[in-house]
């Protein structure tokens, strides 16, 4: 079946595999009604066992043989398999017979990390339903009430799973609990399953049948799909993913782009089992890919609407845009490699619309590039991607938040890094992000996290108990504080119990500052940072004699000094690497000393007007020290 996907169609003879594939099976990819097609998507928290439950489903319906199954099977991403996390949601139909009857199953696997909440809400918006997983000994985590809320607001139909009841310290009876006076969930309805063992998966699927509605669709009806995701393919072009709501997708009719204006020619539909299969046509309620001959992904925008050229429709609405909470600079570490990463670069956002970058310049590093992510995990997973795929080694500076600056000209500024911020007498307001944080954790730990929040200026919005032992906080707290070091920070507090999930409430006023590093009597911009005037002093102390350590002595002594606007508020000197010039001076007068060492100062004071500081890669991370020891 792998050969399948690699075979270009125009051949024909992709599509006589495919038919002797869905022959083999006794199933014929374009015979489903309507009526026996089930979508859903498999939610969870990280790590409660989303992608093993999608590999037992696929191993019980037969979709995969055994001898092409394997672990995290829907995670093709080298990174996924290395990390044991999903990044991509990824699309499988699946076919399973009940009775007499046979029932097409679309399964979208999607992420459970905060950041990746974006690719959890364009896979909501095409299914009807949403397996809640939910691990037997943790419980009920902050991603789980917040993925929970995303599908309610999607009016989807949920399926509580409690997954891992395999294990010895299984605590069904309390979970069950847990999700009736957390998430207002009928515990009776909960699925016990072992994804790693496959017990309760059959049982599982019946469930999802007989719960999970149909599509609601007219096959009949003019053409209406939704695009929610794409990918480049080096020697097919651009493949579309598709949700097809009404009407048919057939090979070699012409469709349009109902929001980008864009027509072309179906050069190929299929589906995903897991591997792209060719197949006639697709109907509503199905979910698959289209392949148009296109070149570049700048022509397919997630959330289009496909119809044809012959029949108009109305496009449906679309996907809300991703929006980036975090930014950092990207640099090469020779600038000869500037073209090499840009290059890379364009080749990671045409198959990641949640990632954004433009170029910039540096005093101090050159020539790089500013790029926007979701959050801290989604700015490291590109830089490892970077760093794998295109062999360029990376100069990064510390991550920083958006911020907005109302100007005194009542023009309201967006700011994504500290160099765009204007002088002191023009700016009228200085707002910060604040978000919403769900902490879920054990109740012996609330105090120490209580005291993490306010250390961080949060404020308290209530406790609720989730069951006698468990408690879920919430705070208001401002984004660059919690994107730091917050979530490694509670895990310490709570022993690794603790779990948060955030969501951005807006802008609001804040007593903000620029904090700028010297070094050398110079600014170096890549170490400014935007900080809430109370920790100005304590952070530039901290930056400052961290930035101490890091940098190597040089010939001349090195100032390096925080300051705010003209006033300096800290500072520390890393001392010159000394030379004995009098050793040769065995005897003779003092004066002979004094010259020389007069000598020494002139040319010192030479070297210091006159001499650059190099700076480490680790002195650029220094911003993020808190100060707290």
């Amino acid at each position: 079946m792998q050969l399948v996907g690699l075979i270009w169609p125009c051949n024909g003879l992709n599509r006589r595999l495919s038919e002797n594939l869905n022959r083999r099976d006794g199933l014929n990819l374009t015979s489903i009604p309507t009526k026996n097609i089930r979508n859903f998507c498999i939610i969870a928290h990280i790590d409660h066992g989303k992608s093993t439950l999608a590999d037992r489903m696929l191993e019980s319906t037969g979709t995969v043989e055994n001898r092409n199954q394997k672990t995290q099977l829907l995670d093709d991403m080298e990174l996924e398999r290395a990390r044991g996390i999903t990044i991509k949601a990824r699309a499988v139909a699946m076919k399973y017979r009940l009775g007499e009857t046979t029932y097409e199953l679309n399964l979208i696997d999607t992420p459970g990390h905060v950041d990746f909440q974006y690719e959890v809400s364009r896979s909501m918006a095409c299914c009807e339903g949403a397996l809640l997983v939910v691990d037997a000994f943790q419980g009920v985590e902050a991603q789980t009430v917040a993925n929970t809320y995303a599908a309610v607001d999607q009016e989807l139909t949920i399926l509580p799973v409690i997954n891992k009841i395999d294990l010895q310290n299984a605590r069904v009876d309390e979970i069950i609990a847990e999700i009736e006076q957390t998430l207002g969930i009928d515990g009776t309805e909960a699925m016990p399953v072992s994804a790693k063992t496959g017990v309760g998966i059959d049982d599982l699927l019946t469930t999802i049948i007989e719960r999970v509605p149909a599509p609601v669709g007219d096959p009949d009806g003019p053409l209406q799909a939704m695009v929610f995701d794409s990918h480049y393919d080096a020697y097919r072009g651009v493949i579309t993913y598709v949700r097809v709501i009404n009407g048919r997708l057939r090979r070699g009719e012409k469709i349009r782009f109902l929001r980008g204006g864009s027509t072309h020619e179906l050069m190929e539909v299929g589906q995903f089992r897991p591997q792209q299969i060719a197949c006639d046509e697709l109907s509503a309620g199905q979910v698959g890919y289209v392949i148009c001959n296109i070149k570049s992904l700048s022509q397919v925008h997630v959330g289009d609407t496909i119809g044809t050229v012959k029949h108009s429709a109305e496009p449906l609405t679309g996907y809300k845009e991703p929006n980036r909470m975090v930014y950092c600079g990207l640099y090469p570490s020779d600038g000869q490699d500037f073209s090499e990463l840009r290059d890379a670069l364009n080749k990671l956002a045409i198959n990641d619309p949640s990632f954004e970058f433009e170029p910039e310049t540096s005093d101090a590093l050159g020539f790089g590039f500013r790029c926007g992510f979701l959050g801290l995990l989604h700015m490291e997973i590109v830089q490892q991607r970077l760093e794998q795929e295109s062999s360029v080694d990376l100069v990064q500076t510390a991550p920083n938040v958006t911020y907005e600056i109302a100007l005194t000209t009542g023009k309201v500024l967006e700011i994504h890094k500290p160099q765009d911020v204007p002088n002191v007498g023009d700016i009228e307001e200085f707002r910060q992000p604040i978000v919403r944080v769900n902490f879920v954790l054990p109740v012996e730990y609330i105090g120490s996290t209580i005291k993490l929040c306010q250390d961080r200026r949060g404020i308290r919005q209530g406790t609720e108990y989730l069951s006698p032992t468990r408690a879920m906080l919430t705070y208001d707290l401002p984004l660059a504080e919690v994107i730091y070091d917050l979530h490694d920070k509670l895990k310490s507090a709570t022993r690794g119990y603790g779990t948060m999930d955030y969501e951005l409430l807006g802008y609001f006023p804040a007593d903000l500052v620029k904090l700028d590093m010297l070094v050398n009597g110079k600014c170096v911009d890549a170490l400014s940072v935007i900080c809430h005037r109370a920790d100005a002093d304590r952070r530039g102390r901290a930056v400052a004699k961290k930035l101490k350590s890091e940098i190597e002595r040089h010939m001349f002594e090195v100032a390096v000094q925080a300051a705010i606007g003209s006033r300096v508020i800290a500072r520390e000197t890393v001392p010159a690497l000394r030379k004995n010039v009098t050793a040769k001076c065995y005897g003779g007068d003092i004066s002979r000393k004094k010259k020389l060492w007069a000598k020494q100062r002139e040319g010192k004071k030479r070297m210091k007007s006159i001499g650059k500081v190099d700076i480490p890669q680790k002195a650029f991370m220094a911003v993020l020290d808190t100060g707290q020891e």
